[in-house]
């Protein structure tokens, strides 16, 4: 197993890599954001540990870019800083764990001896489908450079759209993920919502990637490498 340790404090960098090493793994050791940000995009790690607080880009942002650019090891994001909003942050970040310092080596030790056997699977921070992406963690859309304004329903149900491109989504379906089974209002509102949706993401700019299908439900088509919604 090969593990990436982020630390910029010397001394804590170095009693990491002599205990890891200790318990069997390959350790490489990066002091900055950006040293961070190149190791862990050229060389495919087993996990990472990752303190927030590092020259050049900090943990949050380091953590941020390498789940852009589809590296998806285990990250574990160790902080002195101990807030709530701070684990959040890292979390939404991508990070799969989090430990304030101090911290017992042999709890750090379990922690990642537990996110390496998850191992590590494809799970963006942002969701796309062409130009058109979805943040859940910022509660922000966008269509190409625009930034989408979506109420609380239309953006629940483009996040729904985009966990699932391609795909047809019944009425029920979508009744139960966006609303719930006891939602007793009008009949016809997945149909509203979705037309209030067209409006905002497809009229204009002159596509039609919400789709409806016939009998069925409704679908959000991909565009292909042209750019077009590739056909069904």
């Amino acid at each position: 197993m090969r593990v990436l340790v982020v630390e910029d404090e010397v001394r804590m960098a170095a009693l990491l890599r002599r205990g890891l090493e200790e318990d069997g793994y390959a350790v490489d050791v990066a002091a900055t954001g950006p040293d961070a940000l190149w190791q862990g995009r050229e060389v495919d790690y087993d996990a990472v540990v990752l303190d927030v607080m590092l020259p050049g880009a900090d943990g949050f942002e380091v953590c941020r870019r390498l789940r852009e650019s589809g590296r998806w090891a285990p990250i574990l994001m160790l902080t002195a800083r101990d807030a709530v909003d701070d684990r959040i942050r890292g979390l939404d970040a991508g990070a799969d764990d989090y430990l304030p310092k101090p911290f017992s080596f042999g709890e750090l030790a379990a922690r990642l001896r537990a996110l390496i056997r998850r191992g590590a699977t494809d799970r963006p921070t942002v969701l796309a489908a062409g130009d058109l992406r979805l943040d859940p963690a910022s509660r922000r859309a966008w269509r190409g450079e625009d930034e989408l304004a979506l109420s609380t329903k239309e953006f629940a149900l483009l996040e729904l759209f985009l966990r699932h491109p391609d795909q047809v989504l019944s009425r029920t379906t979508i009744l139960e993920h966006v609303w719930d089974f006891a939602y007793d209002g009008v009949s016809n509102v997945i149909d509203q919502y979705v037309s209030y949706l067209r409006r905002k993401i497809d009229k204009p700019y002159g596509s039609e990637m919400l789709e409806t299908v016939r009998g069925a439900g409704y679908r959000l088509r991909a565009p292909g490498p042209s750019g077009d919604p590739v056909a069904g």
